[in-house]
């Protein structure tokens, strides 16, 4: 295998940038195997951190002409590629650091970053050869087959592992061109003067919750996000839509007829709210500078729970819970549910997301304001297992352990 590349040096690493097809990835790049550990014990180890994740890959390959990868890092050993550099000059200077990689044929190649890319263009392969040609950038660096390589080795795979961030949620949500909910979240807020969402409505944050400082957004854009998540995980299932798995689903683009048949359907959830609560609708036509008159979010009775992330992820979820599991429509769930107070300092929402004494929020309660609403809404949405957790929880956080059996009587009904 002879492959042309640009040899280049940082720190005491000299390494070669060059691509390769898909092909010569399949025939030459081989698993990790004993060149990291001799243990078999850690071998065994490092061979699980290779997840179905690469299956992913192999569907991402076959499915999207767009596709576009990171260069591998690849580590050569056994026996090293001859470099034969070619001169080169531009305005009067010569340069040798463009040339020529020659395997020999007896040495072995091992991703050192990209194991899951490399599995994946191998998965893909063996379904459709046509990808062979396909190229992808790799960096190959030089490995030693002993004490001392293998740790210098595994320490360059934890650095190049270890700092490889996942992608955020918000950058998803600003960029992503195939995943459904991120297309119709921007349109949303940015495209659709929608009145819950325009004229700074929604904040951009770096976090999902809304600062103490800001009385006027309705929702955060993670949160908008995460609701919308909900809101076509209960669409998905409604047109059964393929692949089965909704997460997979948002890893690849539908056609321009889908996305407008989800964002119909999701706007029409949004306006459905908008026109059911007294206060969305008033908050709806007040003008930004007079929504602080509205407190929706507020340090004395703590305002609106649906103004609050903890408050719409959950209500929005038992929306979709309870269409799912009965043939009522959006329109009669939301106006049910619209009758619930859902003033933080009052029953059942006190002690449970809002400290009424230090005037705070309580973390992490969104399952119980998830379960709260089903219950209120008809308990036969409940599991058994999840109206016992739901009776021990509410009351634990109320300190009345002793009336597990009855604490829920207090808590009042949808009629």
């Amino acid at each position: 295998m002879k492959i042309p590349a640009i040899r280049a040096k940082i720190g005491d690493w000299t390494y070669y940038i060059t691509t390769l097809t898909f092909q010569q990835i399949s025939e030459n790049v081989e698993k990790i195997d004993d060149e990291i550990y001799s243990s078999e014990l850690l071998k065994d180890l490092l061979q699980r951190s290779i997840t179905d994740n690469y299956l992913k890959i192999k569907e991402y390959v076959i499915k999207q002409d767009e596709m576009f990868f990171n260069s591998l890092v690849l580590a050569v050993y056994d026996d090293y590629p001859d470099w034969i550099s070619i001169e080169m000059k531009f305005d009067d200077e010569e340069h040798y650091n463009m040339g020529l990689l020659n395997f020999p044929g007896n040495h072995k190649i091992i991703p050192v970053d990209g194991q899951h890319r490399v599995e994946g263009i191998k998965a893909a392969l063996e379904q459709n050869k046509d990808l062979g040609e396909n190229r992808i950038g790799a960096i190959f660096i030089g490995h030693k087959d002993d004490v001392e390589g293998k740790q210098r080795t595994r320490r360059l795979f934890t650095t190049l592992n270890r700092y490889a961030k996942p992608v955020s949620t918000k950058d998803i949500i600003a960029l992503d061109e195939d995943d459904i909910v991120a297309i119709t979240t921007r349109s949303l807020v940015e495209d659709l003067d929608h009145p819950l969402f325009s004229d700074k409505r929604v904040i951009y944050n770096e976090q999902k919750a809304i600062p103490d400082t800001n009385k006027t957004a309705f929702t955060s854009i993670i949160a908008l996000y995460q609701c919308n998540v909900e809101i076509f995980k209960q669409y998905h299932k409604e047109n059964s839509l393929k692949p089965k798995s909704y997460k997979d689903y948002l890893r690849f683009r539908p056609t321009d007829e889908r996305i407008e048949d989800f964002q119909i359907y999701l706007i029409n959830y949004w306006n459905v709210l908008a026109s059911s609560f007294e206060i969305f609708q008033t908050y709806s036509r007040t003008s930004l500078d007079d929504i602080p008159q509205i407190n929706i979010r507020n340090r004395v009775d703590g305002g609106h729970l649906l103004f609050r992330p903890v408050g719409i992820e959950p209500f929005v979820q038992a929306t979709t819970i309870i269409k799912n599991k009965s043939e009522e429509e959006y329109e009669e769930i939301i106006e049910r549910l619209s009758t619930v107070n859902f003033t933080l300092n009052q029953v059942p929402w006190k002690s449970i997301v809002w400290n009424d004494l230090e005037k705070t929020m309580i973390m992490g309660s969104k399952t119980m304001v998830k379960l709260l609403l089903l219950y209120m809404y008809d308990d036969n949405y409940l599991t058994d297992n999840q109206h016992r957790k739901l009776r021990e929880k509410y009351a634990s956080k109320l300190n009345r352990e002793n009336e597990v059996e009855i604490i829920l009587d207090e808590v009042p009904r949808i009629v």
